[in-house]
């Protein structure tokens, strides 16, 4: 499933297409994804500005005109995928829908944005702009791990008494938005933590490392565009590569990245997902 870097690269992506255009047509292709969609759903979006886009968590959130806002989830398959008068680039042909094109969106600007998803384990919503924050999806969540309000205060008081293994903690929504698999194995492999050991057990200052070192692993990944493993592409089609810079996940059996290294990655199963790690250098 898509996670915070490939989320905010999508909605990097639609940015510059949907901000400040008017949705002159939407068409919605079937009744639901993986829920119903909203009522009446195209007559809602259909002549709508796109006044803002951001994003919270794994979700995009396009603010419209009339004071509500579209909620998107991509879920495990699902792909944004722009054509036609991209601006700012050359002239691209408009894609025709094809058979897992659910949702679209023809914008004044001569732009054209498809919600693809072969699976059909994404989601859409509209809700009230103000007071977004406390829709469903969104009440429970943590704080963004790039914003102000997760620093090394608030971790160590939110690990205090943890009784889990540190990777499952960070999984949690509730403690920090947006992490999942991927890139905590890839942030407790930096900070030489091993995924194994218990919260509550961890150091205060061990503890406090890991808040540089999340938000460091995250900006590199939004830099490379994410990381294309199955399904993710950024908005324009092109694939992310931050796999290419994994130094653990995926790479069971293969040496240590880190210099000086000699251990091997090692994969172990938590919770029903694959962890890796190197035991030698992550205590």
């Amino acid at each position: 499933m898509p996670e915070l870097p490939e989320v905010e690269t999508v909605r990097r992506g639609l940015e510059p297409v949907m901000s400040g255009a008017t949705i002159k047509r939407a068409d919605v292709r079937r009744p639901d994804l993986r829920w119903p969609l909203p009522e009446r759903m195209a007559e809602r979006l259909t002549g709508r500005q796109v006044r803002r886009l951001r994003r919270r968590s794994k979700y995009v959130l396009v603010d419209l005109s009339g004071n509500e806002s579209l909620l998107i989830h991509l879920g495990m398959s699902g792909r944004m995928v722009i054509s036609g008068d991209v601006p700012g680039s050359f002239h691209h042909h408009v894609l025709p829908a094809e058979r897992h094109d659910h949702v679209i969106f023809d914008m004044d600007n001569g732009a054209r944005i498809k919600f693809n998803d072969a699976r059909r384990f994404g989601a859409m919503d509209l809700l009230d702009t103000v007071g977004a924050e406390s829709h469903p999806l969104l009440a429970s969540l943590g704080p963004e791990p790039l914003g102000n309000e997760f620093h090394e205060a608030y971790l160590i008081e939110a690990l205090r008494k943890r009784r889990m293994p540190i990777k499952s903690a960070l999984l949690d929504q509730k403690l920090v938005a947006g992490l999942g698999n991927i890139y905590v194995c890839e942030v407790l492999h930096r900070a030489g933590i091993s995924p194994i050991r218990r919260a509550d057990r961890i150091s205060e200052p061990r503890i406090a490392s890991l808040v540089p070192v999340i938000r460091e692993v995250l900006t590199e990944a939004i830099a490379a565009g994410g990381s294309s493993l199955r399904d993710h592409r950024q908005a324009n089609g092109d694939l992310g590569y931050f796999q290419h810079d994994f130094r653990v996940y995926g790479r069971e059996s293969a040496p240590c990245r880190l210099n000086g290294c000699a251990g091997t990655v090692r994969r172990v199963v938590q919770s029903g997902r694959s962890t890796f790690y190197c035991p030698q250098c992550q205590r």
